[in-house]
């Protein structure tokens, strides 16, 4: 994976080895195109990575659980032949309480019935149906993740045929769902989870999936749409249940390299693109650093509107209309994610911590009502990191020992509140240690012994996210997950179709549509739309 030292010639040129900028060089190259990818990093993957940090413990750097990848992506490239393999979480989550009491869910039905109903007998009763709300509005929904979004401005023959069948085939579940499916689109999580339940236990367990990746807090508007987002997904066709990777999500990128290197792919490591060339309006190749150039008949960016038209093109390129609406993007961000070694499971209530119990599968979630999630918020609101972080803890390592050497064990904590923009004169090289620290403490609380069990720590703020995985603003999602950035607004109004206004450059990252998480659609999604227009021209 050297750079060589002519010149090279390509049909296609990809930048960016994420999950989204592999998938778009697979089928490219899958419909002949000789393509190649240009990774800045020394690994592929992006944020879907597995990279031993510490000799022989196998760590998920960034993005950790997987749910939503396309099954089509997967029956396509042939992934499972590469190595793409997950692995299902049963019980799928473990919500421990102050007062000693705790919830499990999953997808045993009869458990989740047992959990809650240690809570309230009736949120037991609603919860069956809860799912039966967000399962049907998925399968109507679902189908749009695979549809270029109306452009109100420029509607064609292709698009009403499109989305009138889509229309005549769902209508009469639409129009009998309508009032849920708007709501979820631009209602709160808050006001959706209150309708259906009574426990602040239920509640704020199902709360997290709404605010994860977002700097909101549940009662915000349009955060019942990023809780719908998080439970589209599948692990080995059940729906709304989230698996780890074999390996790691490295395991997931892998296997999308793999398959690309089956299909004659080139992808180049530690190669980072400093500029995109354009003559006379159509993009005709890159520059990497130290000034080699390679030249395609498209270009397709799997970094973030902002990276691409910032960064990587002249700002004469673009027009000062096209270049607002790109500023315009919020790429707000508050999550920070901590990468711990332990010599010992964590020890919960009655668990010994020698051998993986129920509470040790899943996600781990240390947020013990909606209060503190609101508090934990307001901390970033103002600037702050949260005082009482809320936790996402994972431990891969119970479900997949090829992480770390017997014995020891991989965490994974998903944590929120860290915003970007600190105030009053501090920053993250100021605040890391102690909001590590803190994140522990809390942790601790619950788990006694887990600060004495610590061998290895990694803290990544927002800013170490921007640094390290060129995310604009630390956010995992290319853009915040809002109404106003989703569908025909993502990445900016009239070009939510992955084509941009340089004739051959296209967008193939999470700042399109559908927007973030390690899905591939927008990598899909964008192919396509480059095949389309080959066979125009």
């Amino acid at each position: 994976m050297n750079v060589g030292k002519q010149l090279g010639v390509y049909d296609a040129i990809v930048i960016g080895a994420g999950h989204n900028g592999l998938v778009t060089a697979a089928y490219l190259a899958r419909a002949g195109l000789k393509t190649a990818v240009f990774e800045a990093r020394s690994v592929v993957g992006g944020c879907a990575v597995t990279e031993e940090k510490w000799p022989g413990f196998k760590i998920s750097r960034a993005s950790y659980v997987n749910s939503l990848f396309s099954p089509q992506i997967i029956r396509d490239l042939q992934l499972e032949k590469h190595g793409f393999e997950m692995l299902p979480r049963s019980p799928s989550s473990f919500t421990p309480f102050p007062d000693g009491r705790y919830l499990l869910l999953g997808p045993n039905k009869r458990l989740c019935e047992n959990e809650i109903s240690k809570f309230s007998k009736r949120d037991a009763e609603a919860y069956p149906k809860y799912e039966g709300l967000l399962t049907g509005i998925a399968e109507i929904l679902e189908p749009l993740m695979e549809m270029v979004p109306l452009n109100p401005a420029k509607i064609g023959f292709s698009d009403l045929a499109t989305y009138g069948k889509f229309g005549l085939r769902n209508r009469s579940k639409i129009k009998k769902e309508w009032p849920h499916i708007f709501r979820l689109l631009v209602g709160s999580a808050t006001d959706l989870l209150n309708e259906y339940f009574e426990s602040e236990q239920l509640k704020v367990t199902l709360a997290t999936d709404a605010i994860i990746g977002a700097n909101a807090s549940p009662s915000i508007p349009g955060t019942a749409y990023v809780l719908f987002h998080h439970v589209m997904g599948q692990c080995n066709g059940v729906r709304g249940v989230w698996g780890y990777m074999r390996g790691g999500m490295g395991g997931l990128s892998n296997s999308l390299a793999l398959a690309c290197k089956a299909l004659g792919v080139e992808i180049y490591t530690g190669s980072p693109v400093q500029q995109i060339l354009i003559q006379n309006g159509k993009a005709k190749g890159i520059v990497i650093q130290g000034g080699r150039e390679y030249s395609a008949k498209v270009i397709a960016s799997n970094a973030d509107p902002n990276v691409t038209f910032n960064r990587l093109i002249e700002e004469r390129e673009l027009s000062e209309e096209f270049l607002a609406n790109v500023r315009r993007i919020n790429y707000d961000s508050a999550s920070v994610k901590i990468n711990l070694v332990l010599k010992e499971l964590p020890k919960f209530g009655s668990s010994t911590g020698s051998v993986p119990g129920p509470e040790h599968q899943g996600t781990i979630h240390i947020c013990p009502d909606m209060n503190y999630v609101e508090a934990a918020y307001a901390d970033s609101v103002v600037g702050r990191p949260s005082r009482a972080p809320i936790l996402e803890c994972t431990i891969p390592s119970v479900v997949d020992q090829t992480l770390a050497p017997e014995g020891y064990h991989i965490m994974n904590i998903f944590s929120q509140y860290g915003p970007y923009q600190l105030r009053n004169g501090k920053t993250w090289d100021d605040e890391r240690k102690a909001y590590g620290e803190r994140c522990i403490e809390i942790l601790n609380e619950y788990a006694p012994n887990v600060k004495n069990s610590i061998v290895h720590q990694e803290v990544l703020t927002p800013v170490d996210l921007e640094r390290e995985f060129h995310l604009t603003g630390g956010n995992i999602f290319h853009g915040r997950m809002s109404l106003d950035q989703m569908f025909n607004m993502r990445p900016v109004p009239g070009f939510a179709d992955y084509r941009t206004p340089i004739e051959g450059l296209y967008l193939c990252g999470s700042g399109t549509h559908p927007g973030g998480g390690v899905m591939g659609t927008p990598g899909l999604n964008a192919s396509r739309a480059v095949l389309k227009d080959l066979r125009t021209f």
